[in-house]
């Protein structure tokens, strides 16, 4: 069975911490940088910040998004999922589904709480 190490893992989820730099709220979830920024978003906030890798609730690694607070809306739907995103490379790093959907009006704010994005071990 292949496996990898958690050092492979860490260096992965590093990448979350060193490069992301925006995280947008979406109606569903991007696949590329532009349906992230552009098609799908809602909002965003370039207050993203991740935590170090440690290990994950069941298996793997994880690292955890600290809350947003400040996410500025920009337009008007529902969002159901979270993108984050390296502006200056254009990358799309990382997406997955809010915890709970939130109904957002143009010219509000929006509120994230905490949560894990986490690489499970190979099974």
């Amino acid at each position: 069975m292949a496996s990898l190490a958690d050092y492979v893992l860490d260096a992965a989820l590093s990448k979350l911490d060193t490069e992301a730099d925006r995280i947008d709220i979406t109606s569903q979830e991007a696949t590329t940088y532009a349906e992230a920024t552009t098609t799908y978003t809602l909002g965003n906030s370039t207050s993203v910040s991740f935590g170090a890798p440690e290990n994950g609730d069941t298996s793997g690694r994880k690292t955890r998004c600290a809350a947003i607070s400040d996410g500025s809306v920009t337009g008007t739907g529902t969002a159901t999922h979270y993108s984050i995103v390296d502006v200056s490379e254009t990358r799309l790093l990382a997406t997955g589904s809010l915890t709970t959907s939130q109904a957002v009006v143009s010219g509000n704010t929006f509120t994230v709480a905490a949560f894990d994005v986490e690489i499970p071990d190979p099974a």
